[in-house]
């Protein structure tokens, strides 16, 4: 994820095939380029287009593979992935702040019981080891993935961008006290 900071890009979009993509797949009815067929192929709901556009070059695909992809009906957008929280900064400043810590920890605990269940086992135990804000924020990028796989993308940035919007309150309260 560390190119989406590179590119300056606010957002990386993430897209997953239509029914229409994945009948492609199977009947390859519509006769594909190759290059088309194996991005085609690659795109999965959990790589963005920033990952995507990366093997464009391997395959020898045009530059504007996706948004062909997408005018064809085989693709399309199922969400974003925001930024990774180092990269927002969304603790600066504030690194031991107690309630700032605990807003995350409860939040995080609270989505690996909702959204992970038992599979979650593992997330807990790196949120437990976890003694401030800045290491629970280093760890929202694999919950956020971690959430993607288990439910969906779209869950995962709904999740992600409300744990932003509830930190806001907490970053106004640390700079004006």
């Amino acid at each position: 994820m560390k190119r989406i900071k590179e590119r300056g890009d606010a957002m990386a979009l993430l897209y997953a095939k239509t029914a229409a993509g994945r009948q492609e797949i199977e009947d390859r009815a519509r006769r594909l380029p190759a290059a088309l067929r194996s991005i085609l192929l690659m795109v999965d709901g959990q790589r963005d287009d920033n990952a995507l556009r990366d093997l464009f070059a391997g395959l020898r695909a045009p530059a504007d593979t996706l948004q062909q992809l997408a005018e064809l009906g085989l693709i399309e957008v199922v969400g974003g992935r925001a930024e990774p929280a180092a990269a927002r900064g969304l603790c600066s400043g504030r690194e031991q702040d107690p309630a700032l810590y605990q807003q995350l920890y409860d939040a995080m605990s609270d989505a690996v019981r909702r959204h992970l269940g038992l599979k979650g086992y593992f997330m807990q135990l790196k949120i437990e080891r976890c003694n401030d804000a800045v290491t629970l924020e280093r760890l929202c990028p694999e919950m956020i993935t971690a959430i993607g796989k288990a439910r969906s993308p779209a869950l995962a940035q709904r999740w992600w961008q409300e744990i932003q919007a509830s930190l806001a309150p907490v970053a106004s309260e640390v700079v004006q006290g």
